[in-house]
């Protein structure tokens, strides 16, 4: 009878045990993301709330499908071409890696008549500083296409239709660029092609995105964005 109670309370050991072996992984949605922004008047935000900013929008949707997410650290700023956003990643990125990378610059180039394989050298280098500074690689750096801004009203008695071309030109460069370094490419220029038709797409200023608009941007980026953190 002894032995039998014995042998009862082994097994009870072995199956306790065998369903507490395993310790729980955290999920994505308890750790916290770190989130770099780089840019210039479209990654900070010209003319809208900074709440408004889509780096901002993307980090509260984050949030609302229950991912625990870091302020984003922006470095951008309105009127920088790629070499003074170079400049100024040299300048105010340290040690910290983050978790998530996105790059969006490239219209200053255009609309000051820049050099287009000057674009295409500084561009390498910032997708490559981007890769260095996230925590997971090329795999959680993205690019988001340049809006045409040859809809705005602000364009309006210039030449849009080479406007329209550049800004193409540019996003080709910007999307082939991103592919050699492995690196996602979200494009949005159709989004804001529909400013053509649509004001309240574009902020007080008659130039830049409105809050509206970005929210339209974040909607197509989320999801793809979400599965990179998933992954």
């Amino acid at each position: 009878m002894r032995s039998i109670l014995v042998l009862f309370s082994i097994l009870l050991m072995l199956s306790s045990c065998g369903s507490t072996s395993e310790i729980p992984r955290a999920t994505s949605a308890e750790n916290n993301i770190s989130y770099l922004a780089l840019g210039d008047s479209y990654t900070i935000g010209e003319r809208v709330a900074e709440q408004e900013r889509w780096p901002v929008q993307l980090t509260q949707k984050l949030r609302d499908s229950g991912y625990s997410v870091q302020s984003p650290k922006i470095i951008a700023k309105t009127g920088w071409r790629t070499d003074e956003l170079l400049a100024a990643m040299d300048e105010q990125l340290g040690e910290e890696k983050y978790d998530l990378v996105s790059i969006l610059i490239g219209v200053n180039n255009q609309y000051q008549g820049r050099d287009l394989e000057q674009f295409q050298e500084e561009l390498e280098l910032i997708i490559q500083q981007a890769i260095q500074k996230s925590n997971n690689g090329a795999e959680n750096v993205f690019v988001v296409s340049i809006p045409d801004y040859s809809v705005t009203p602000f364009a309006q008695g210039s030449d849009v239709d080479e406007i329209a071309h550049e800004i193409m030109v540019y996003n080709e460069r910007c999307m082939v660029t991103s592919s050699n370094y492995g690196v996602k490419y979200f494009y949005i220029t159709d989004i804001s092609e529909e400013a053509a038709t649509n004001p309240n797409l574009v902020a007080g200023d008659g130039l830049h995105p409105s809050g509206e608009m970005y929210r339209r941007w974040v909607e197509r980026i989320f999801p793809e964005v979400k599965q990179m953190l998933e992954e």
